[in-house]
């Protein structure tokens, strides 16, 4: 199975140098792209606080970045029953917590109870949806742990992955941690401070303890030239994701720094507000729930000149929700996406849209106008939504933008409501469709169009819920496969989300990091952050 599911990557494989050149200690340094919204692993939903949980989190099992394998962590093995409804543990002995209190089976039940519990509304959690019922956790031994879900769940141990075991008995709560690093400061707005864990489990092949570096300093840093300027400077040794500009300038300065592992599994999309209850006019809230709308919009963006023009070519249009780049999941029967305003101005005409003097107005009158939000210190997107209010002048609708700070977006995505359309990216953190349920099951947390349903609002979204549960407990890879082809058949025909590019992953790493090997999946350049090493000879990437 993990054989079907591997992505092709290309990477620069780079051995861990000698001690003559390199050596255990000193300290990372690099930046997250906006502040954390949590430092709780079971509410993560953002990109800043994903990494966080990545470096300080412990899991049971984790995906290796590179080979796509599943490997032993915390959980030295396990086991998956006949019918596929239950999972059994045998957990690692002797490991601690970063603040030295004892890892047992008792950690793993408090964390999967509260993960699972639907109260808690973990984005995490979503992931294990499996029918009606609640799962049970059952801590046989101090070391052995067992959890028995409704129904059966396909690919089940890759959802671990994601899931940071939590304390279930320190005064520290979640701040205690097991994996490579935790956090020792944290000053809001500029930057946290992650220190090696004393007490992690892992050794290299010589018996040296991991990581090995004394820590690593984060700077929450929005504003990517100012990063680049950093780096240039040798005061970062790695930039995690870069812009297609500053990649191709940085190539031309010195190709070793710029490091890219071809097409990515992440996506460039925006998608209109259908938030019953969103503080919008009823006739957008009308525009916005109107398939051939979304559809016409789709139509009139020039997807090819966004690769062309906005990512330098480091880019392709993207067919649907999941990347060419994710070969087994990724619907090859998809259309490409076709570029036609004169097609899209027929279907608005369709929907009782008029086009007249270069204006879009409704069947009431009303002009076709609408704001379009991202956040700010993202170039490329702001560039985006420029060229997207380009092409959708062209058929008479009028786009304002506004760009926002990044914990001011999510205010209004997740709580108030209060905008009209989006331009973002979701990050993938897996391969596998149950990594996302979160996103497609119209009860997700971020199921952004709409989310957090108490019942599906659309009949298309109710076959979309139904599809999601049957392929997370079909009995093969091939049901499974048919049923997650349908769902992005779905998702093209109604473009609740309109996806407009694949990215190349693009990452920039100094001469001083030795070891670092960028793949396509998060994080890209430093998923393995715990072998990592700082050459003494050299701090940075300094000219």
């Amino acid at each position: 199975m993990l054989r079907a599911l591997q992505v092709f990557s290309i990477s620069l494989v780079c051995s861990i140098a000698s001690p003559l050149f390199a050596q255990s200690g000193g300290e990372l340094h690099f930046c997250l792209h906006g502040e954390p919204k949590t430092f709780n692993p079971v509410f993560v939903d953002d990109e800043a606080s994903e990494n966080l949980r990545f470096l300080t989190g412990g899991v049971l099992i984790r995906l290796n970045r590179q080979t796509q394998a599943l490997e032993p962590s915390l959980a030295t093995s396990w086991v998956i029953s006949k019918d596929r409804r239950t999972i059994t543990f045998q957990l690692r002995k002797g490991v601690y917590f970063s603040d030295g209190t004892p890892f047992t089976s008792a950690d793993v039940a408090y964390t999967l109870k509260l993960l699972l519990d639907p109260n808690t509304h973990s984005p995490t959690g979503d992931a294990f949806q499996s029918g009606q019922g609640r799962a049970e956790v059952r801590a046989a031994a101090p070391d052995v742990v067992s959890i028995t879900f409704p129904a059966p769940i396909a690919g089940l141990e890759r959802l671990f992955d994601q899931v940071a075991i939590m304390s279930a008995n320190s005064p520290k709560k979640e701040m205690a941690v097991l994996g490579p690093f935790y956090v020792s400061d944290y000053k809001a707005g500029s930057s946290i401070l992650l220190r090696k864990n004393p007490n992690y489990w892992k050794h290299d092949g010589q018996g040296t303890s991991l990581p090995y570096v004394d820590g690593i300093q984060l700077d929450i840093q929005r504003n990517r030239d100012i990063e680049l300027v950093r780096f240039r400077r040798g005061e970062l040794q790695l930039i995690n994701r870069l812009d297609p500009e500053q990649f191709e300038k940085l190539k031309q300065e010195n190709s070793l720094l710029a490091r890219t592992a071809g097409t990515g599994l992440d996506a460039e999309e925006f998608w209109f507000n259908q938030v019953p209850t969103a503080p919008l006019a009823p006739h957008k809230k009308a525009w916005f729930q109107t398939t051939d709308f979304r559809k016409a919009v789709s139509l009139a963006i020039n997807r090819s000149d966004l690769s062309r023009i906005v990512y330098k070519g480091f880019a392709r249009p993207a067919l649907g929700p999941v990347s060419p780049a994710n070969r087994f999941w990724f619907n090859s029967a998809l259309s490409e996406p076709k570029y036609d305003p004169q097609g899209a101005l027929r279907l608005l005409t369709q929907a009782g849209f008029h086009y007249d003097n270069e204006t879009l107005k409704d069947r009431t009158g009303n002009r076709v106008e609408f704001t379009l939000v991202t956040n700010s210190g993202n170039p490329a997107r702001e560039k985006m939504a420029a060229m997207i209010q380009q092409d959708l002048s062209q058929i008479g609708i009028k786009v304002n933008i506004v760009t926002l700070d990044f914990p001011s977006l999510i205010e209004r995505m997740t709580r108030t409501f209060d905008y009209e359309a989006c331009l973002l990216g979701l990050v993938n953190t897996d391969l596998d469709p149950n990594g996302v349920m979160t996103v497609w099951m119209s009860s997700g947390e971020n199921h952004q169009w709409n989310p957090n349903q108490k019942t599906p609002a659309t009949p298309w979204e109710a076959e979309i819920d139904k599809l999601m549960r049957e392929q997370a407990i079909a009995a093969t890879e091939k049901e499974r496969k048919a049923k997650f082809d349908r769902v992005q058949q779905i998702v093209a025909e109604q473009q609740p989300f309109i996806y407009l590019i694949n990215k190349d992953v693009l990452t920039a790493v100094s001469p001083s990091l030795i070891g670092a090997s960028p793949v396509v999946l998060n994080p890209q350049a430093f998923w393995n952050a715990e072998t990592l090493r700082v050459q003494s000879a050299q701090l940075g990437a300094q000219k």
